[in-house]
């Protein structure tokens, strides 16, 4: 059981030390952007495009914020506006799909993926959820009417009080990444050596079956499903080496995740603004699972096509 022990150990450190160099310097570039006029400039360039969505245009502040930062900083952006329900509504859509993309996105790509598609994906689905829900729905003009809310953190001036800032939250990034991952990889190694997973992944499988994967990938969705995708990371890095995921596989089990993952933390923290979040969180499960299938179905096709190519060639 010590060896079991020890050897999880030693793959959630490496696997610290892998996702804490992607994670250290994004946080640190990003923690010195929000005290610079970058930020609003991208503000500014948005806000006239505000009205596609169903947005008035200061609406730009905590959607730009919840891209570059996290949802934590775009609820915190959204509870200081005067906004409809209907926009609150939008917002949280638009931001449980699109949210830290700099530093989801760049993890994403240590696992094996291209950003682009990352990218794709999850600004695809913002946008369109979006202008889908503002054509479709009529009412929520009433002003939000917001929960209990911590007072925001003091504003940091001063060069070196802003590197000093953006390092601490690079350094706690990588602290709460370790408090997370290590003790997951303990427990991972645990239950392979249990054998656990494989009864885990005969269970999943039919689900994972109807979305096109392979039972095996089991792991790494239900790691994003319940921590989310930058904490999730190091379960999927130890399964596309241990489990023989594919790439197929893989790329299949991110675009599902783009569209759902976290699913309990991220769900819950929209309480606080007054909009109903169970119509929130089936948004999302739905859209990942017609996805997953659609992008599937037409990766078979494809893949049926090729080989058919190759089979007239011969």
């Amino acid at each position: 059981m010590l060896e079991t022990f020890k050897r999880g150990l030693m793959v959630g450190l490496k696997t610290t030390w892998t996702l804490g160099k992607v994670i250290f310097p994004v946080t640190l570039i990003v923690g010195i952007l929000q005290h610079t006029s970058i930020l609003q400039f991208i503000i500014n360039a948005i806000a006239p495009l505000m009205g596609i969505f169903g947005l008035s245009g200061e609406a730009a502040i905590p959607l730009v914020i919840g891209n570059f930062l996290n949802l934590y900083a775009g609820i915190g952006a959204i509870l200081t506006l005067d906004l409809t329900v209907k926009e609150v509504f939008i917002l949280a859509v638009m931001l449980s799909f699109s949210h830290n993309l700099l530093v989801e996105s760049t993890v994403a790509a240590k696992v094996g993926l291209k950003i682009w598609v990352i990218l794709l994906v999850r600004l695809g689905l913002a946008t369109f959820s979006a202008i889908l829900i503002n054509l479709v729905w009529n009412g929520g003009q009433e002003l939000a009417q917001y929960g209990l809310v911590s007072k925001s953190e003091e504003a940091v001036t001063g060069f070196f009080p802003i590197i000093l800032d953006a390092v601490q939250r690079g350094l706690m990034g990588i602290v709460q990444l370790a408090i997370i991952v290590i003790p997951l990889m303990i427990l991972v190694q645990y239950m392979k050596e249990l054998g656990w997973i494989s009864v885990f992944s005969k269970w999943m499988a039919p689900f994972m079956k109807l979305l096109g994967m392979k039972e095996n990938t089991a792991t790494t969705m239900v790691a994003g499903l319940t921590i989310g995708l930058a904490y999730g990371a190091g379960v999927m890095i130890q399964a596309v080496k241990e489990d023989n995921v594919s790439k197929k596989d893989l790329t299949l089990a991110f675009i599902f995740l783009v569209a759902c993952h976290a699913v309990v933390e991220d769900t819950l923290i929209f309480i606080p603004l007054g909009i109903p979040v169970w119509p929130l969180l089936a948004i999302r499960i739905v859209t990942a699972i017609l996805l997953t299938i659609a992008v599937a179905f037409i990766w078979k096709r494809i893949e049926v096509s090729k080989r058919k190519e190759a089979t007239y060639e011969h």
